[in-house]
């Protein structure tokens, strides 16, 4: 709980102070702030670096969001550094709250991504980058309970984003497709592998249509794995984000997890917040 008040703070000065790092990319097409700390969706990570800096600049970013459904709540907060529009480096520290058995399980995610070629608006390929995720539980004795075979696992990525300008009936559309390699049992919160499986390939998708420079609608698809035998399933969202400058970003999505732990029908809602520096 420190971690969190801690995150928070930092994200509030974060967006108290000017942006005078980092100014050098269109208005938001850095995207937003994903559950795991990286750069991206609400739930997909995006081929883009979190934050505006170009090649010659650095930015520091903050945020924190929330996931609430039928019977669970997520909140997350974390920080992203981006060095020259080359590599991104984050952190983020996640609180799942499970009130069915008044428990709370912790997590904390390091992650790296790295551009491999291209930008989402002036290359005429899609931008290319390489991820990765290091998760590890605080307390790993639900996950153990459950069946998981760790407490703590890797993910990789390779992301690939595209930004095509005035493309749909004059506006500009955007679209993501990353493959991942996951153990996690729902992002991790309850362990890494299980009787199933030990890994598998995975994949995860966002698409978005800007109706201004500002406002952008759109949806996300993450599959999952059944490690578990708990019939974990899909994650898919509906999302709206705001971006009325380069300083702070909004987003809040109907969320639609399918089940979680045995527990069917986890639906509801999400917001962040990042601050841009």
């Amino acid at each position: 709980m420190q971690k969190i008040k801690y995150l928070l703070a930092s994200l509030f000065l974060i967006v108290s102070v000017p942006s005078i790092a980092s100014n050098g990319k269109l208005l938001a097409t850095p995207g937003v702030s994903q559950l795991e700390g990286s750069g991206g969706g609400g739930i997909v990570p995006w081929a883009q670096l979190a934050g505006y800096a170009s090649d010659d600049e650095f930015s520091v970013n903050g945020f924190c969001s929330r996931a609430d459904v039928t019977d669970y709540t997520l909140d997350v907060c974390g920080a992203q550094l981006n060095l020259f529009n080359r590599v991104e480096l984050s952190y983020a520290q996640q609180r799942f709250d499970v009130p069915a058995l008044d428990a709370e399980i912790e997590q904390s995610i390091t992650g790296a991504k790295i551009r491999l070629y291209g930008d989402i608006v002036y290359s005429d390929w899609p931008q290319l980058s390489l991820g990765i995720q290091y998760k590890s539980l605080d307390d790993g004795s639900i996950a153990i309970l459950v069946g998981a075979e760790d407490t703590s696992g890797t993910d990789y990525y390779l992301a690939a984003s595209k930004l095509h300008l005035g493309a749909i009936a004059g506006y500009n559309w955007f679209w993501n497709v990353t493959t991942r390699y996951s153990e996690a049992n729902q992002l991790g919160l309850l362990g890494y592998g299980g009787e199933s499986t030990s890994g598998k390939i995975l994949f995860e998708g966002s698409t978005a249509l800007f109706f201004s420079r500002e406002i952008a609608v759109g949806v996300e698809y993450r599959q999952k794995s059944n490690n578990l035998n708990l019939g974990e399933q899909d994650w898919k969202d509906l999302f709206v984000a705001w971006m009325p400058n380069k300083h702070v970003s909004v987003t809040a999505a109907y969320l639609d997890l399918g089940s979680i732990a045995g527990a069917d029908d986890q639906t509801g809602w999400y917001l962040s917040v990042t601050g841009y520096w």
